[in-house]
Order: C-alpha cells, then structure tokens, then sequence
C-alpha cells in the first residue's frame, strides 16, 4: 500500500548520510576482498561503482524513490543496476542494522568536530570583546536586581567558561561515539571469518564495540550529543536572554547590528532581537529533540526495533539548530555596540557599594554579620530620606559606627569596589586579565 510506504519510508531525511553509507560499504568491501569471502576483481568493481553512485547523488542526478524506504536500499538497488549480481554480493556478512548504526556513528564524528570549533570561534568572539571592553564598568544581577558592580569583560567571559565546559563535554562525547558497531549484522554476529578491527581502522574507528546485540541496539551516543546539545543551547539561550534585556530601552547598555535585528510591521521605529529570540525560542526544540529520542528508547527491547528510524530526524535538526545558533551567536557578539556611559551611568544611586561598606568595617574589626546589619540599616535609612550613598557626611555615617573614618569615601567610589575584588575570578581589571589569558591559552591548546 503507498500510504503504508510512505510511512515506513525514511530516505525523505536518511538521505543526508549516503556519504558515509558508501564509505562504511567501501571499508566492508575491502574486509570482504581481504578475508577471501568475495574475489579482489568482485571488490575493484564495487568500490568503482559506489564511488560513481556517490557522484550522482552528489550532483543531482541521483533517482529516490519512497517505495525503497531508505538510503542503504538506494545504494544497493542501483549497485546492483550498474554492475548485476557482484554488487549483490556487498551486503555479505552484514545487516541494515549495523549500517545504520556505523552511518550514524560516522556523521555524528563528523558533526562533533565542526560543531567543537563552533564553540571555540564563538570563545574567540567573546575573548576580543572582553579585551577590546575590558575597563567599562556595568552592574552585576542576582535576582535580575543590582547586587555589585563589575567590569563589562568579567560577564561576558563567564559565557567564555560556560563554552569551555561545553567544548569538553563535547570531546567526552566523541570518544563513546568512536567506535565501530560494523559486522554485528543484525544482532548475532555472523558466521563469516570477516575482520571487525580492519574495517574500524579503515574508518578511523580506534576500536569497535564489543557487544554485537549492543554495537545494533545502542543510541547511547545519540542521546548524550543531544543532552551536550541541550546545554549548549541553554548556555546561547541565557546570553541570547540577557542581549535582548541590555539592548531594551530600560537597559540601553547594547546596540545590536541592523544584521541581527529586524523592523516590525506596523511600528517603523521598532529594532526587534529576532535573532536572539529565536536562538532562545530554539532552545526548547533542541531540548525537544532529546526527550523525543529518550522516551523513544525508554521500553524497547534488545536489539534493534524500528522505532530507531526515530533517531534521526531529532538528531539532524538539534545539529542544524545548534550549528547555526553557534555561528550567528558568534557573529553577533563581533559587531556589538556598548554604550560605556548608559552602563556606568545606571550604577548612580543603586546602593551596589554596600557590601563594600560591610567589608570596610570588617577590615576594621567588626564580625561581618555585625557590619551588615548597620550597613542594612544605614542603606534603608538613606533611601527613606531619598538620599545617596554619596549625599552622606562622615558625621552620617559615624552616626551607624564609630568605625567609619575619611577613607570611607573612597570606599563607596564603583571604581574602587570593583578593583578591590583582585580574588581569583573576580571582577578586578588584574583578575579579568588572569581570565582572557588563560582563557587564550585554552584556545592554544
């Protein structure tokens, strides 16, 4: 029945991996000549034949049909149309199972890679914007109220770490993903003298998975790509969040280029973040894409079942996703626009110094719990009499503690709290320094 074909089919989005079909039928053509299971001439015209399938496919003129489900059976079926029965012998001591599994597996290193220097491009990006901004002073947010103030460069480069952790998962990942589920067959092995190891080597695979029913019925390594996928997104997410909040007329701290923004349809004067919002909006579809596959894997039985043709439609769309959100994100931290003034400007009267003032008077003796019950009252006493930190006398001030001196006034000053933060991490200029530069030689290495 067609509606019945239509629905089993999978080459409307398998298609995207008749590249490493042909190379994982090429490398189990040379095990099957090499072992003697099929004559060298038998795997010469093979080998011809499926590098010329992989031209037309490449160029257009390759024929899909539904009604051949997939992109194994397309290549086999034209296989054996271009050389007869010798292309019949390809799918000797193997199974559409573990072919799907190693194609899977040979995209998915693929992606892995370009998608880690993604986030290393990305890292650059926030590496120049921290050093090109490093002395702009902003407000730092708990609770998205003012808590401290901070330099600019010291924000932005904890998206710089968020990325690094990222990077790592991503490499953790690629290990697992390495290795090569080829001549499991179906799910038994196969009574065939093949060579499991040589046709890992031929693929870059450093060792194969050891378990035939697992090598078929595993998609582990999908499912932990698309949770490393999901953090990164979170990570794009919040950034992408916090640019539309300081490019909004409250903020005003950013401008977004005209690239990244687009105009609304009824109000000229608009400057919307599309680009932010969807990469936003994107994340919880990349979220999607793992609980789809999770709950798809969660009750089946070994080995393989064909709900796994679910797998890949979650996956390309997460790589898609997070591939483009990568690259925009990257672009976009480039051309960004600071208003220094609005930024340092918005830090008048906000009280952020008070845990300054604590401090000074812990310097001075005082248990901290202490100093920061005079230093609660003080402020809330200041902000009754509509006042700032800056209006008060030092007699105002000894008039909470005898502790406070003339230096006090140095103490309340944004400049000073921030460059007295010299911990490591912290948001001293010298601090955020150490950070841009081991963050530099993260990316040398």
């Amino acid at each position: 029945m067609k509606t019945v074909e239509e629905f089993l089919e999978s080459i409307s989005f398998d298609r995207r991996l008749y590249r490493y079909d042909i190379q994982g039928s090429i490398a189990h053509t040379k095990m099957l000549a090499k072992c003697k299971i099929i004559a060298d001439s038998e795997g010469k015209k093979i080998i011809k034949a499926l590098k010329e399938i992989e031209k037309e496919i490449g160029s257009g003129k390759f024929k899909f049909h539904p009604s051949l489900e997939d992109i194994h059976t397309h290549i086999e079926r034209r296989l054996i149309e271009k050389i007869g029965d010798i292309g019949a012998k390809l799918h000797t001591a193997r199974s559409r199972n573990d072919q799907i599994a190693l194609d899977m597996r040979l995209y998915l290193k693929d992606e892995i890679k370009e998608i880690a220097q993604l986030i290393r491009n990305l890292q650059k990006s926030i590496l120049k914007v921290a050093e090109k901004n490093i002395d702009i002073i902003m407000p730092g947010y708990t609770h998205l109220q003012h808590a401290q103030p901070l330099l600019f460069s010291h924000w932005i480069m904890a998206y710089f770490f968020m990325l690094d952790r990222d990077w790592e998962r991503l490499l953790n990942t690629f290990d697992r993903v390495n290795l090569s589920p080829l001549g499991a067959a179906a799910l038994a092995g196969t009574s065939y003298a093949i060579d499991r190891e040589y046709t890992a080597r031929l693929l870059g695979f450093p060792r194969v998975v050891p378990s035939s029913m697992d090598a078929v019925s595993d998609r582990d390594f999908i499912i932990e790509f698309l949770a490393d996928a999901s953090l990164i997104m979170m990570h794009l997410s919040r950034l992408s969040e916090e640019l539309i909040l300081f490019s909004s007329k409250e903020f005003g701290f950013i401008e977004l280029a005209d690239a990244f923004t687009t105009g609304s349809s009824i109000m000229p004067q608009k400057k919307n973040p599309d680009v932010c919002e969807l990469i936003r909006g994107k994340t919880g579809r990349v979220y999607g894409d793992l609980m789809s596959l999770l709950t798809t894997m969660k009750s089946l039985p070994l080995a393989y079942n064909r709900d796994m043709q679910e797998d890949k439609v979650p996956l390309f769309d997460a790589v898609d996703t997070l591939k483009g959100s990568l690259s925009l994100s990257a672009q976009m931290l480039a051309t960004l626009k600071i208003d220094k003034k609005r930024m340092l400007a918005s830090l008048e009267g906000d009280f952020s110094p008070a845990t300054d003032l604590a401090d000074y008077l812990v310097k001075k003796g005082l248990p901290f719990r202490k100093a920061h019950r005079i230093v609660s009252n003080l402020v809330k006493e200041t902000i009754k009499k509509k006042k700032d930190l800056t209006d008060l006398t030092l007699k105002d001030f000894k008039a909470y503690s005898k502790l406070f001196a003339s230096d006090v006034f140095d103490t309340i000053k944004v400049e000073a709290g921030i460059a007295s933060r010299k911990s490591l991490g912290g948001t001293a200029k010298e601090s955020v320094k150490r950070l841009i530069a081991q963050g530099k030689e993260t990316l040398r290495k």
